[in-house]
């Protein structure tokens, strides 16, 4: 992945401050529990969504078995269509890529389908280091950039703001990025929708190149797919003359008959709907074939690796390449609910982040290494996932890397050391558990440990110590059996 969010601090520093935040808790909460309430409703008028789920997996994990093969069949797909197919390993490569391809067609700005690929590789930045710009068209994409401030949310980039802040950043920002917000804007959401509306109308007739991601790539046809609710990804995927896709190799599904078992999937586990109110679908130029028929006349996909390859190598984590980015996992979850997306430094937040950034990016930063350990491993996650990613497993299984990879604390290895020998030794177990009973009244509230440890005692308080230990108690509780005592 990009460097985008490097740099960053480690999730607890992190949440640490998000958690401090009572607006941002607040919009989170209503936001998240307003969501995933619909959801339920949604999932539950449908009698066979277990076997829904069980059918999703089963394809991506197919997939997944034979990608190499399916990749080659939708590069000579594309091609056929009309298409040019472009490999990109890391994020530079596909950066490189977008920015020529752009140059070539003579132009310095591009409108863009809200695309977490995009995000993950940092093409805006990369762009303006190019001097081009790149114009969010998303609603909550446009409110983010605006707003000079990162996504938080894989469905709801701007899920941290409420109707009051975004008016104040549409009144501030709109006028620094094309047309102004109207004088006298309120926060009704008509309004505010209204606002972006007009905005984001003069970028779509001027613009000359897009740039997009894609929910799914079906390998038999060459056929890309973008799922969204606003109609703006509609405007930029027809309205240009040039397109670049910019898709992560996981993205390919075998079939056209596969799509349907993931077009009920996805809107009802993402937006609680029974279909998506648009649904953009392109194969190639199309049968204008570049001519003066609709659509664009030059279609370009770069397929990104970027991490993808050495995922895939890892039998347990290879799961998360099945995410359709759905974010019911978000929405459920009581640490991102807390902490916030930001708190886990990239474009991927909460659970499903957790376990795909470390493995794209590697654990080898403080920020990456801790990112398994921002869960409860509550399962919660699991049961709301619509092709059954177990991300407890995954988070367990990057945990061991993490140990393994990461350094050997003196002071632990002591404490583990101490701690076997009294629980190998019952004579001295029991005489520290009657010491321990009898001095509970001094017994702070929390453990005043130093350095690293201070992480983990410093947001847990110590247990409250029993009168006596439990083998004392049981010991006398025989004698009065023994003697006749009730």
């Amino acid at each position: 992945m990009s460097g985008t969010y490097l740099g960053m601090p480690a999730f607890p520093k992190a949440a640490e401050a998000s958690t401090r935040n009572a607006q941002l808790r607040a919009n989170l909460t209503h936001a998240t529990r307003t969501i995933r309430e619909k959801r339920a409703r949604a999932v539950a008028e449908l009698d066979d969504w277990a076997e829904l789920r069980a059918a999703g997996k089963e394809i991506k994990d197919r997939t997944l078995r034979r990608l190499d093969h399916y990749l080659l069949q939708a590069e000579e797909a594309v091609t056929a269509a009309g298409g040019v197919v472009h490999w990109a390993t890391d994020a530079a490569d596909a950066n490189r890529i977008v920015a020529d391809l752009v140059k070539a067609a003579g132009e310095s700005e591009v409108v863009k389908v809200k695309s977490m690929a995009t995000q993950e590789i940092g093409l805006n930045e990369a762009l303006a280091a190019e001097g081009i710009t790149a114009y969010e068209t998303d609603l909550a994409e446009l409110i983010v950039q605006l707003g000079d401030d990162l996504p938080s949310h894989i469905l709801v980039p701007a899920i941290h703001r409420n109707r009051g802040e975004i008016r104040d950043i549409f009144r501030e920002a709109m006028g620094r990025w094309g047309r102004p917000a109207p004088e006298g804007l309120t926060d009704s959401p008509a309004e505010l929708a209204e606002a972006a509306r007009l905005h984001l109308r003069e970028k779509f007739l001027r613009a000359k190149v897009a740039v997009s991601g894609a929910n799914f790539l079906v390998a038999e046809t060459g056929t890309l797919v973008v799922v969204e609710s606003e109609g703006n990804g509609r405007m930029c995927l027809t309205l240009p003359e040039t397109l670049i896709s910019v898709v992560g190799i996981e993205k390919v599904i075998p079939t056209w008959r596969d799509l349907e078992v993931f077009l009920q999937l996805l809107p009802r586990s993402s937006t609680a709907e029974r279909m998506n109110p648009y649904t953009s679908m392109w194969t190639g130029l199309g049968p204008s074939k570049g001519a003066d028929g609709d659509g664009p006349k030059n279609v370009h996909l770069v397929l990104l690796d970027n991490g993808r390859t050495a995922t895939l190598a890892d039998e347990v984590g290879r799961q998360a390449l099945r995410c359709i980015r759905c974010s019911a996992c978000l929405n459920v979850c009581p640490v991102y609910e807390r902490a916030g997306g930001h708190a886990y430094g990239s474009p991927y937040p909460g659970p499903i982040g957790a376990i795909l950034t470390p493995q794209l990016r590697g654990l080898t930063t403080e920020l990456d290494a801790s990112l398994p350990y921002a869960s409860t491993l509550c399962g919660a996650c699991y049961e709301v996932c619509p092709v059954a990613i177990d991300i407890p497993e995954v988070l367990v299984h990057l945990r061991e890397q993490a140990v393994e990879n990461g350094p050997v604390h003196r002071a632990e290895k002591a404490a583990i050391k101490a701690a076997t020998w009294l629980l190998d030794h019952p004579a001295a177990l029991a005489a520290a558990e009657r010491a321990a009973a009898r001095t509970r009244g001094l017994h702070p509230r929390k453990l005043p440990l130093p350095g690293p440890a201070k992480a983990w005692t410093a947001g847990r308080d110590l247990p409250e110590m029993p009168a006596e230990p439990f083998r004392d108690w049981w010991a006398a509780r025989t004698r009065d059996r023994k003697d006749g005592t009730p």
